[in-house]
Order: structure tokens, then C-alpha cells, then sequence
């Protein structure tokens, strides 16, 4: 069905409010309406009954916002102390955006902390504040490496954020797998098909069949290139924030684990160089057969933004009326 963006933020903000600090509860809502907006419904709102489920489970705290230890004068060692994903990495950045004050550049490894989500969220936000970021998480290994068939490394997205001149900005956001976990199950919860070469089932063997692809593996996105890529991330974020690697990694799928990936954010006390006539070249250059223009990464994001402001969020119907039950939410359990 489809639902007025305004509405399905106040419902999900009811919903964490019952939990969660106001502030708190704020954070983590527009972070999953922002990904809804965006056109990323793997991180919309299909996660917030997972994220209620947590929090009754005392897996996640919604009061914490993470323990900070400077270990040098640029890097920020965080333990998240099982608090929200997004509640946490906001503090954090908070702290980074202080310390390039003075460093120029400053780094900060999360772990104890749950699913961060879009980190195209951080990265548009600090470079509309005027700062470059690169940021990173890893998740459960859901991706088969380059020539395996189960899985055994994470998605281990990556996004990049910097101003361009006066006020625009560029942000890219993709995972290391072709697909993130969270569309095949946003494709499964729709009954809709994955294309082929996405995953593969349990037994190794491609498949278009999204419920099949929960229980075997996503591929790499690039073959052999994005394998190496994801594989460098993983051990990046896990060498630099003590997180579990590989197939140790839980939390961001399930209810009842604590989640124990880790994150890196990397935050650059802004560029010196307006790139807005390069890009501007980009997009002027005449397209190839089959496409219409050369666009920019992140453009389609911010268009599928204001469509989705405009005209609704498409959201399952089984989900909006799970999510609608949600407004009576107890800390013993969810009242329907």
C-alpha cells in the first residue's frame, strides 16, 4: 500500500518512543524513514520490528551512546555498549566533528554497537556539514568468496561523502556483495524474484528464488575485484575495532544475539577543491546506446527522495499492519 511519508515516520517514531529516549528514538526513525525515502527499502522500516524485537530481548540498549577512549590524538576507539546503531555512530561522529577542529582528520572503530544501517545517511550528512567522510561496516557473512559457494565474508558496504563547491555535494553508498542481505529479504517478504547471478541457494547453485538465497549466499558484486575489495574491508573494520569476523559475526539478522560487527568512520576536515564544473562534464558527456544520460552517483537517491515525499513510501501490507501494532509497544512485549 502506499502511505504518506509524514505518516509512516510518526508511526515508526511511536513505536521506538515507547522504548527509547526521545532523542534516541528519533534518531534511529529518521534513519529508517531516510532509507525508505531513498529508495533503500532493505533499510527502511522492514527493520523495525527486528530493532523492537532487540530491544525486548535485551540485545540492544536504547539508552546507550557508546564509551569513547581516544587511544592517539586522531582515532576514536568506541564501545557501543549494545546501544542503536544509529544513536551511536551519530555520538561518534559528534566526537570526530571536535577533534578535526584541531587534527584535520580523525577516526573512529565502533564495535558492541547494532546494525548502523544506510551509511550513505552519515556520509551525505557530514559533507552537507562541510567535511569528507568514509565510512564502513561489516556484517555476517552472507557473501561466498570469488570461485566458493558458501558464505563466508559480509557485505561490507562503503560510502563516500564530500562538499563539491557552494552546495552541492557528492555521496556514493554500495556493498561489496551484488545485493545487500536486506533486499533479499525485503524481495522475499514481497514474494518477488531476485535476478539471476545475484546468490545462490544453500547448495551452492544460482537461483532466482529470494527465500532460497536467505539460506545460501549473495555473490560478490565484480567478481574477483569485489571479492578482494569486500574481503580488505572486512579485515580493515575488524583489525581496527576488535570486532568478530567472518562467520562469527551475528546480530544484524536475527533477535536474540548481540550484534558484534564493527564499524569504521574515517571524517576529513573538508576538500579544498571545487569539482563542480567536473562534474558537470560528467553529466554533459552524450550517453551511450541503450542509456539516456550519464548520472552522478547518489542523484537517483536524492530524485527517488523527492518523489517519495511527494506521492507516499510503498510499504507491504503485512508490514504496515505489524508496524501500525507496534504503537503500544511495552517493554515486556508488543501489544497488538
Amino acid at each position: 500500500m502506499l502511505v504518506p511519508a509524514d505518516e509512516v515516520a510518526q508511526t515508526a517514531l511511536r513505536a521506538l518512543s515507547a522504548v527509547a529516549p526521545p532523542e534516541h528514538a528519533r534518531d534511529q526513525a529518521d534513519h529508517l524513514i531516510e532509507a525508505e525515502l531513498r529508495g533503500i527499502s532493505s533499510h527502511g522500516i522492514l527493520r523495525l520490528p527486528r530493532i523492537l524485537r532487540r530491544i525486548s530481548n535485551k540485545v540492544a540498549d536504547p539508552g546507550a551512546t557508546g564509551d569513547h577512549v581516544w587511544r592517539s590524538e586522531g582515532f576514536l576507539a568506541v564501545d557501543g555498549q549494545k546501544g542503536l546503531g544509529p544513536v551511536v555512530a551519530l555520538r561518534a561522529i559528534d566526537a570526530l566533528e571536535q577533534r578535526v577542529k584541531q587534527t584535520g582528520i580523525a577516526v573512529a572503530a565502533i564495535n558492541n554497537s547494532n546494525h548502523i544501517g544506510m551509511l550513505g545517511y552519515y556520509a551525505e550528512r557530514a559533507a552537507r556539514r562541510g567535511h569528507s567522510m568514509i565510512i564502513l561496516s561489516t556484517s555476517e557473512a552472507l557473501v561466498h568468496p570469488w570461485g566458493g559457494r558458501r558464505a563466508m565474508i559480509g557485505t561490507n558496504p562503503i560510502a563516500i561523502g564530500l562538499p563539491i563547491g557552494r552546495e552541492e555535494i557528492f555521496m556514493m553508498d554500495t556493498a561489496t556483495g551484488v545485493v545487500s542481505m536486506g533486499e533479499i529479504h525485503d524481495r522475499a517478504n514481497r514474494g518477488e524474484p531476485i535476478p539471476i547471478g545475484w546468490a545462490v541457494d544453500k547448495e551452492g547453485n544460482p537461483t532466482t528464488d529470494a527465500s532460497a538465497a536467505k539460506s545460501g549466499a549473495i555473490a560478490p558484486f565484480g567478481g574477483a575485484k569485489g571479492y578482494a575489495l569486500g574481503l580488505a574491508f572486512e579485515l580493515l573494520v575488524t583489525s581496527l575495532a576488535g570486532a568478530a569476523v567472518g562467520r562469527r559475526v551475528v546480530g544484524t539478522l536475527d533477535d536474540d544475539r548481540i550484534c558484534n560487527k564493527g564499524d569504521l568512520i574515517i571524517l576529513i576536515d573538508g576538500p579544498s577543491t571545487d569539482l563542480r564544473a567536473y562534474l558537470e562534464a560528467l553529466r554533459s558527456e552524450e550517453p551511450a546506446d541503450g542509456f539516456a544520460e550519464v548520472i552522478i552517483p547518489g542523484e537517483r537517491g536524492r530524485e527517488a527522495r523527492a518523489q517519495r515525499l511527494r506521492d507516499g513510501i510503498e510499504v507491504p501490507d503485512q508490514l504496515w499492519r505489524e508496524i501500525c501494532g507496534f504503537d503500544g509497544v511495552a517493554t515486556g512485549g508488543l501489544k497488538k
